[in-house]
């Protein structure tokens, strides 16, 4: 029986920024800083992208390390997330889980971190900041001050062209009640042996690798601010609502979602996936340096058809 592999793509949530964090501090610090947050909010979620606009409306809820957040046009679906780990459920049960504790080294960020001034968001004090890599302004983020919780995040492409932004339209300060705990993730462990990819891709850092007990690898890579994952298989991967997108000289099937896009490729010793958010630009110089795609040959896509 053939073996199907499909991504669930997980709406990314953006970490909180104290008020009493110094002006010259680093992003890294005042990310570290930002897991202190306690609220429940709801987000908008807008992106422009190459496949069209993408959208959405989420609920979060946050204390500390613990996250859940879900959609509200879906009541029957939630996510729920906490320190080395993150489950997908339905009113069924679990439909996806995973370990993630980093064994590795954080990323050494690339950001330069400017503070605009003071603003009102939501009737409430905040403070805005600009972060910039490269000499280019890739994101405006609005912390609250009280709380020190992100109230607004907008992402921008290398031409000054906004691709997403995530902004609060509620946002109730303090502990929310957390009606259940965090599922048991499932057997997802990091591992030390490299699995071929560089340990920097266009400015990105390679963080930690994993491999669970069907065999499927992923390495994570961050710049300090955008991340993504890079998925290794031997079954065929399925996007729903993909389409074939050209990037370069090569073909891949992307889907892009509020936030988050993914691409699948197929090469000479397996199939690929890429699932991150950062912005179109950066997603094709990650791409030009990853493995491209290739034609594995009729004889391995038999045996993938066969036996995954």
């Amino acid at each position: 029986m053939r073996r199907l592999l499909v991504l669930v793509s997980l709406l990314a949530l953006a970490p909180a920024l104290p008020a009493a964090a110094a002006e010259d501090d680093t992003l890294d610090q005042l990310l570290e800083r930002s897991s202190q947050s306690a609220y429940t909010a709801e987000q908008t979620i807008s992106c422009s992208t190459p496949d069209g606009p993408r959208d959405a409306v989420v609920r979060i809820a946050q204390d500390g390390d613990q996250l859940r957040f879900g959609s509200t046009a879906d009541e029957g679906v939630e996510v729920l997330a906490g320190a080395g780990g993150w489950s997908v459920s339905s009113g069924e049960g679990v439909i996806s889980s995973a370990a993630v504790e980093s064994a590795g080294a954080a990323a050494a960020t690339v950001y330069e971190v400017q503070r605009v001034g003071p603003i009102v968001f939501l009737d409430r004090a905040a403070m805005r900041y600009q972060l910039h890599r490269d000499g280019v302004q890739r994101a405006e983020i609005i912390f609250d001050l009280e709380t020190g919780a992100l109230v607004s995040s907008t992402t921008f492409d290398a031409d000054g062209t906004a691709y997403c932004q995530r902004r609060f339209v509620s946002f109730d300060p303090g502990s929310p009640e957390f009606t259940e705990e965090l599922l048991p993730p499932a057997d997802v462990q990091p591992i030390d042996t490299g699995l071929g990819l560089p340990e920097t891709v266009a400015g990105f850092q390679r963080l930690d690798q994993y491999r669970d007990a069907n065999g499927l690898r992923f390495t994570y890579f961050s710049d300090g601010f955008f991340s993504f994952a890079v998925f290794e298989a031997r079954a065929e991967v399925a996007v729903p609502g993909g389409v074939a997108a050209a990037v370069g000289d090569a073909i891949y099937h992307r889907a892009s979602g509020p936030g988050q896009v993914t691409y699948v490729w197929e090469t000479g010793s397996g199939v690929m996936a890429l699932v991150g958010d950062m912005p179109y630009d950066l997603q094709e110089a990650v791409l030009s340096e990853l493995p491209p795609p290739s034609d594995p040959g009729l004889f391995r896509r038999m045996w993938r058809t066969l036996f995954g």
